[in-house]
């Protein structure tokens, strides 16, 4: 698999955004048995020079119970990776999470799961 022409090439010795979001991967809701990227919560990740990474994510619903849980998997997931020297997730709510953002792959998840998607 290779990177759009367009893509940025991350600083050496830090991780690549895709890296970031392949890492996040293992990061689940654990009220719905999918990852948060093919769930469609991770509206952006930004890789400083310094070793911070920003994401920028939301969570299916305002108020959910388990936004500390996922944060913290979070941040430890990506915080594994090479050159990472701190994680920052930030919650936001606008614009509002819907069906429509999750993958292909996460939508087929969920209808294996029994949910109409």
């Amino acid at each position: 698999m290779t990177a759009p022409e367009n893509a940025p090439v991350p600083a050496a010795g830090l991780p690549s955004e895709a890296q970031v979001l392949e890492a996040l991967k293992v990061v689940k809701d654990p009220e719905i048995p999918v990852n948060v990227v093919d769930l469609g919560l991770i509206y952006g990740v930004d890789i400083q020079a310094s070793g911070l990474v920003d994401i920028t994510m939301t969570l299916t619903s305002v108020g959910c119970p388990v936004q500390d849980l996922i944060r913290s998997d979070a941040e430890l997931a990506v915080g594994r990776l090479d050159g990472v020297s701190e994680v920052n997730v930030e919650f936001v709510w606008t614009p509002p999470w819907g069906p429509d953002k999750m993958t292909e792959d996460g939508k087929r998840q969920m209808r294996m799961f029994g949910f109409n998607v």
